[in-house]
């Protein structure tokens, strides 16, 4: 991949896809030779998820979860027409592939438990699927802005928990993906 795009007029080269959520399509690139993300913003249908002004919540949501202290990537350019974000990459594997990959991640619950009582703090939710968490340098960093009201059932006890081992729930996820 070689393709370039530009942010409030700064160019950006796209090196690889990172990953395709439900918000938008996230790149590695490079700016002012420097290793950033680059979140493009998609207008996919979801049917699990009622979208608003897709680039407006994730400024606004990277705005609420900076007030609850929750680490994470921060945002380092934002361009409401074109619908793209530049954030800090934070290399590492995700929980995603430690689990997948057979290793364990007891050592990280207890910073997304700390992250869990700061977002509940704050009356939020975050997105617990472990695609969203990264680990650099022993420490835990949510790399997604997502966040919504707080509801007991997304909670990381009640929900994201059953994502951070082999669960039944983890292995049906990873069915999906290699039909």
């Amino acid at each position: 991949m070689d393709d370039c795009v530009t942010v409030n007029g700064a160019e950006l080269r796209l090196l690889s896809l990172l990953g395709h959520g439900k918000g938008g399509y996230s790149y590695l690139a490079e700016r002012d030779g420097r290793r950033v993300v680059l979140k493009q913003i998609h207008h996919e249908p979801c049917d699990y998820y009622a979208f608003g002004n897709k680039i407006e919540a994730e400024r606004h949501d990277y705005e609420r979860l900076t007030r609850a202290g929750i680490r994470m990537p921060r945002m380092l350019d934002i361009d409401m027409q074109a619908e793209r974000i530049v954030k800090e990459y934070v290399e590492g594997p995700t929980v995603f592939e430690l689990v997948r990959d057979g290793f364990s991640v007891e050592p990280y619950l207890p910073q997304v438990r700390e992250m869990a009582v700061r977002a509940r703090a704050a009356g939020l939710n975050i997105d617990y699927f472990p695609t969203n968490f990264v680990v650099n340098g022993g420490l835990l960093y949510y790399v997604d802005y997502e966040c919504n009201g707080y509801m007991d059932e997304w909670s990381f006890e009640n929900w994201g928990v059953k994502y951070w081992s082999r669960t039944p729930e983890f292995e049906r996820y990873l069915q999906s993906l290699c039909p």
